[in-house]
């Protein structure tokens, strides 16, 4: 199974993969301000996530029989073994 939660990696989902929710919820004071300032939402610009998070299972990878190939091992955030 793979879902955004990490919390579920814990539990035996195989990976999580999600925007690294600190960064977003950094640029929350930015927004509320602007709006308190008298900005429409609407004209607020559209920001994406520049970082993610990438949580791994490896023992329900091996459950399933799937192997994590090494690149995909480096990139993770955390490795649940």
């Amino acid at each position: 199974m793979v879902c955004r939660q990490p919390e579920y990696v814990l539990d035996g989902a195989l990976l999580s993969l999600d925007a690294d929710r600190r960064e977003i919820y950094r640029r929350i004071p930015y927004f509320v301000d602007a709006i308190l300032k008298g900005a429409r939402p609407s004209d607020l610009p559209v920001e994406e996530p520049s970082k993610s998070w990438l949580m791994l299972n490896l023992r329900t990878a091996k459950l399933l029989g799937i192997d994590i190939p090494g690149p995909i091992l480096m990139r993770a955030d955390q490795v649940i073994e």
